[in-house]
Parts: C-alpha cells; structure tokens; sequence
C-alpha cells in the first residue's frame, strides 16, 4: 500500500514519531473509501459505557452484539473502529485485520453521582491494544472538570507507552465541569482550548465537538472581539479549532452527538469540509439507525469529504 502525496503531507507534520506510530496512522489514513484523501470518518460505539445499554442500542436492536458495529464498519469503508476492550475482543478474532481498531482506554457511566467530578476510570492499557491488533489507543478528557490534571497526567503516561510501542493516540477532548455552564461546552472558545490543549497533550488524533458561536471565557471573548476573528458559520468555527490543533497539523475530527435528522449530520460534514476539518467520528447517528438506512447515510458522508455532495 503506497501512501498518497496528501497522506505523506499529513504524516510529514509528527515530527516526533516513531516508524510504528507513523504507519499505524498511515494504515487508518489509507483505509476505508476516503483512503488516501486525508480525510477521516470514525466509528466509535463507547456509548453502552456511557449511557448504558438501551439508550444505546434499543432504538436499533442490532446494535447490541459486538459483530453489527465491526460489519457496519467495514462494509461502510470506514478509516477505523473504536470501542472499550469486551466490545474489541468479543469480534477481534472474526474480524482480524479487516478494519483499523482504536481500543477506549477510558470510560465513564451515568451511573456516577451527579455531584462527583466528571471523570473516567481507566479500563485497558497499551498492551490489551498490541494484543488486539489496534492501530491506537483513545482516551477522554474532561477539560473544566477538578478532576482534568489527573486525567491529563494519565493519559500522558499511556500515551508515552503507547509511542514507545508503535501505537498513535486519539484523544477525546471534551470540555465538561463544574468550570463550564452548558452553553460554556460547546462554545467556540472553549472548543479550541479543548483542541489545544489535546494536541499540546500529544494526540495524534483529537476529537472535538463541533461548536456554537458562544464565547465562554471573557478574556477570550475581548481577543476575539479585539482581533475580528470570525466565528459566524459553523465552518468558520471549525477554522478556529483547526488553527488551536496547531494550525492543521494536527488531524481533528468532530463528533456527531446525539442522533439527529440526516440532513443536519450532512451539513456538520459539509461544515467540517469546508473549514479544513478532517473528518467525523460519528456513533449514534449510524448505528441507531436501520442498517441499511445508516450505510446510505455513511455512503453520503463520504462521498461529502470526497466534494462530491
């Protein structure tokens, strides 16, 4: 498999990196239907962890065996898979080797007190990756929360293992906290911290919630406002978080959220293209849709990154 010019581009920015780090992000950046184009999309099914299992899956059924999302994956051309470690392993023997694994280190549940900090246990290593074949590890932080430093620090240990090893890193930079109202969460400001603060982290790979027009903090909201920094389309807010990733080169990916009507995930996607985004790591908007319904929709997505929608 020979990488693209525009793959060779991306892989040239990881100064840092190791040969296995390289290849790993390589392999997911040449699979799938939007191989070799440098753009990305991503199934994650973390959400039995996070939400628990009916309003996960009930609304698709399929959904709760492990085998739907690995098919679903594959047969949709996706770059990657991600998952906690049971999901992994209970279709890491039948599907050995047909799609890129991104193994979810971390977890929560909504099972937590309200009043705890919000934060993840951690629920696999870098070896149950090596193991399973992944291509990289994920990982949650919680930017806002009291419990960040100790997420930061965790994952920049396993992250250092991790390269050491030859795997990449996807962090899942979520703002969330007792430092943020809700609007706070998905301001732009707060959205490009987020992306910031993940790429100073080390991720190779960050995944970020797109944004609203809110600004959150007001000594950021003064700089935006003193520098005219354009924040009016959800693709100008996408811009902004591309340059926090240090100025795009850094690959960034936005996820899709709860389930919504399919022309508004098409307009995210359109969104994320033209603001220089790299792609979409989209769960609920796929999987809890019919089968059939949501590989037409993934087919439209791609064919969005490709400029042809």
């Amino acid at each position: 498999m020979k990488a693209t010019r525009t793959v060779q581009k991306i892989l040239a920015n990881y100064e840092g990196e190791t040969p296995g780090v390289k290849a790993n992000l390589c392999r997911m950046l040449m699979n799938g239907r939007l191989g070799g184009t440098g753009k990305m999309i991503i199934l994650p099914v973390d959400q039995g962890f996070e939400h628990g299992p009916a309003r996960s899956f009930a609304p698709n059924p399929a959904g709760y065996d492990p085998h739907y999302h690995y098919r679903l994956a594959i047969d949709a051309g996706l770059n990657a898979f991600a998952a906690p470690l049971g999901l992994l392993e209970a279709g890491a023997d039948t599907f050995a080797g047909q799609i890129p694994l991104i193994l979810k280190a971390n977890s929560a549940n909504s099972l937590m007190p309200s009043a705890a900090p919000r934060d993840q246990a951690v629920t696999a290593s870098v070896d149950d990756a090596l193991r399973l074949g992944c291509s990289a590890i994920g990982f949650t932080i919680y930017p806002g929360s009291s419990a960040a430093n100790g997420m930061f620090e965790e994952i920049a240990e396993m992250r250092r293992e991790a390269a050491a090893k030859g795997l990449a890193t996807v962090i899942w930079s979520y703002p969330r906290g007792e430092a943020l109202d809700k609007a706070g969460e998905t301001a732009v400001d707060i959205a490009a911290y987020a992306a910031q603060i993940a790429a100073l982290l080390g991720a190779h790979i960050i995944k970020i919630k797109l944004s609203t027009d809110h600004l959150s903090l007001p000594e950021a909201k003064k700089v935006y406002e003193e520098e005219g920094i354009d924040i009016s389309t959800q693709a100008a807010r996408v811009r902004n978080c591309m340059q926090a990733a240090f100025n795009g080169r850094r690959i960034v990916v936005f996820s899709g959220g709860a389930k919504k009507g399919a022309d508004s995930v098409y307009d995210d996607a359109r969104a994320i293209r033209d603001g220089g985004g790299n792609g979409s790591i989209i769960g609920r908007n796929s999987f809890q849709r019919p089968r059939e319904e949501a590989l037409a929709m993934l087919g439209k997505l791609i064919d969005i990154y490709r400029g042809k929608a």
